[in-house]
């Protein structure tokens, strides 16, 4: 059942994002796709599966590979600007790949893992490529396949992850638990349908949005152990969601601020 619902939610995410992408632009679409529609289920099997120490542990290396993530978003966002989908998307999986098997190593306290993660947001944001205009150029309309081509291709990368993932202990499941398949999905269609420009938009949308992710991560490590595995998940989950609405919404606000100050 656990299986079937990341399955379904991933690609729904997806789907759901490219839409949004489509009506609203990239940004938004990034923020999406920070969610942890993937994560959150990968998490929740293992801690059903294993216990609640495993679960917390597992949590708590979530968010180490949420740094890996970070990382990805540099490489695709730089890789873009001078090969296809193809060559960004074999260099930024290579990087967040070998991120963490040496992540995996480590052994931190929530808290300070939570503090890393959310450096690594900031040093990642300012280390992106410029996005270039303000405005996508004009595209084709996409072909009829397109949905359905994203969610199976969704679909194909989470299976593959949770199995590999199946025989590994608490440190492997939580960094790989973040790995990049829905934003890889999404950027790779990004890059090949509108370019560099609204890809790396996307691309800050989504280390915006990783807050949220990261919340989520710290939440169930300190709580899953505490009040079982439905309040913790719970809590998390809402929490996630409030940070994935206030964040963007900062931004917002900090943007009009900015170009308010250079008016006057």
């Amino acid at each position: 059942m656990t299986l079937l619902l990341q399955l379904v939610l991933a690609p729904a995410l997806v789907v759901a994002s490219t839409l949004a992408g489509r009506r609203w632009g990239a940004r938004l679409a990034g923020v999406l796709v920070g969610l942890p529609v993937v994560a959150g289920p990968i998490l929740l099997i293992t801690t059903l599966d294993h216990g609640t120490a495993f679960g917390a542990a597992a949590a708590s290396s979530a968010l180490l590979g949420l740094t890996s993530l970070a990382l990805f978003a540099v490489v695709f966002g730089w890789c873009s600007r001078r090969t296809g989908w193809v060559g960004a998307l074999a260099a930024s999986w290579a990087a967040c790949l070998v991120a963490d098997v040496a992540l995996a190593r480590l052994t931190l306290p929530a808290g300070i893992a939570f503090v890393v993660a959310l450096a690594t947001f900031w040093g990642a944001s300012r280390v992106m490529p410029p996005d270039g205009p303000g405005t996508s150029p004009p595209v084709a309309a996409a072909p009829w396949w397109d949905l359905p081509a994203r969610a199976a291709a969704t679909a194909t990368l989470v299976l593959a992850v949770t199995t590999a993932s199946g025989a590994l202990g608490p440190a492997m499941t939580g960094v790989l638990a973040p790995f990049p398949i829905a934003s890889s999905v999404v950027a790779a269609f990004a890059l090949a349908q509108r370019g560099s420009a609204e890809t790396v938009r996307l691309l800050r949308g989504m280390l915006a949005g990783l807050t949220g992710f990261a919340v989520f991560c710290l939440l169930v490590a300190l709580l899953v152990d505490r009040l079982g595995v439905a309040a913790a998940f719970g809590i998390a989950l809402a929490a996630s969601l409030a940070v994935q609405t206030v964040v963007p919404l900062a931004g917002r606000l900090a943007v009009g601020a900015a170009g308010r100050r250079r008016r006057y």
